[in-house]
């Protein structure tokens, strides 16, 4: 009687079944969840910046004076984020940013006011403008802008005649239908039934 061979898909099939738990034990594994060996780590979701709140810059601070009414301050900063029923007299300006890959930033001031008037202003250190918008630049460098000036020969070259020009436009080119092809027909719009 002849031996009879095993079937070789039965091995692959033990082994794919390994590795498969395998692969499960290590994800589940708290040494390995956040190793880069683990599949799960390899992707990652796309999260959009988020910018909430009024943003303040340094400049801006440096503005503000005691004595100054509501509307100049309003004038200056903006609209406060928060103005508490409670607290008439204080105004408080929120800012958080939020990117992917940077850990979250949040600032505050909060103004106070007497009669009408600010009486006295205190926050977090707030980042000038240029510091702020050297913080949403993206890590992608992109290369060299090129010039955005036309030469005196590209703007010659890209003139088109208008209908004020005292140039005359050249007639149009009949040579190129021929005379024996047949006007095109189209029927009405509208019906002739109103």
């Amino acid at each position: 009687m002849p031996a009879m061979l095993a079937n070789p898909h039965y091995g692959v099939q033990k082994a794919l079944i390994v590795m498969a738990c395998a692969l499960v034990g290590a994800c589940s594994s708290p040494s390995l969840s956040t190793s880069v060996a683990n599949p799960v780590n390899w992707i990652t979701p796309y999260k959009i910046d988020v910018i909430q709140g009024n943003f303040i810059s340094k400049e801006q601070v440096e503005q503000l004076q005691a004595g100054m009414t509501r509307e100049q301050v309003k004038t200056v900063l903006g609209t406060p984020l928060m103005a508490s029923l409670f607290h008439a007299n204080r105004w408080d300006y929120v800012f958080t940013l939020k990117r992917q890959g940077v850990e979250s930033q949040s600032f505050k001031y909060t103004l106070f006011f007497k009669d009408e008037l600010l009486e006295r202003f205190a926050g977090d250190a707030m980042p000038s403008e240029a510091e702020f918008i050297s913080k949403l630049s993206n890590k992608r460098k992109l290369g060299a802008v090129p010039p955005l000036e036309a030469t005196e020969a590209q703007l010659k070259a890209a003139e088109k005649p208008s209908i004020f020009s005292s140039k005359p436009e050249p007639s149009p080119d009949t040579t190129s239908a021929p005379a024996d092809a047949p006007a095109t027909v189209y029927p009405p719009l509208e019906s002739r039934q109103q």
